[in-house]
């Protein structure tokens, strides 16, 4: 086996084809990327690699790549994109405290159908109360019919859907 530095990649066949500079700049060579199964990467240029011959002769392999960013702890499980030279995109990371982390770690996602059931039947409280409100008559200290609020309340028109999370979906 080698340590390898990649160059570039290409799709053939429905295989990652890694071209990599192996004993030198003069020495470039390619093999097959292979990874586990559900994982499809594509290395950035300059990614050292783990180059291996197979027991056929003249087959060659990529098995994996040794990273630049090493933060799981035991027990935990890290996926991560970079851009082009290399920088941390996004990041899924499943922590062995039970957690997931998407991209950071600041903010928190909500159940969409539990958050909006509950500010549905908040808004339908405080349109009833609106309504209550508006159609309550004060008894008038002198003579005659009793007299409407001088002041009216407004039906809520908040809505909540535009929070929704499409692309991320859970329990």
């Amino acid at each position: 086996m080698n340590i390898v530095t990649t160059d570039s990649t290409i799709v053939e066949n429905l295989k990652r084809i890694v071209k990599f500079l192996r004993f030198g700049k003069n020495d470039v060579q390619t093999s097959t990327q292979y990874t586990p199964h559900g994982i499809d990467s594509n290395p950035v240029k300059g990614m050292k690699a783990i180059y291996a011959e197979t027991g056929e002769k003249g087959k060659t392999v990529i098995i994996g790549y040794l990273s630049k960013s090493v933060l799981a702890e035991v027990g935990e499980t890290r996926i991560f994109s970079t851009d082009s030279d290399g920088e941390l995109q996004a990041y899924v990371w499943l922590k062995a405290d039970g957690t997931m982390e998407l991209s950071g770690n600041t903010k928190h996602l909500a159940r969409f159908e539990e958050l909006k059931s509950g500010f549905d039947q908040l808004k339908t409280d405080f349109n009833n109360l609106v309504t209550a409100f508006n159609s309550h008559m004060h008894p008038t200290a002198g003579t005659g019919a009793p007299s409407p609020p001088t002041v009216t309340g407004t039906s809520s028109t908040a809505s909540i859907d535009d929070s929704k999370i499409d692309e991320i979906k859970t329990l």
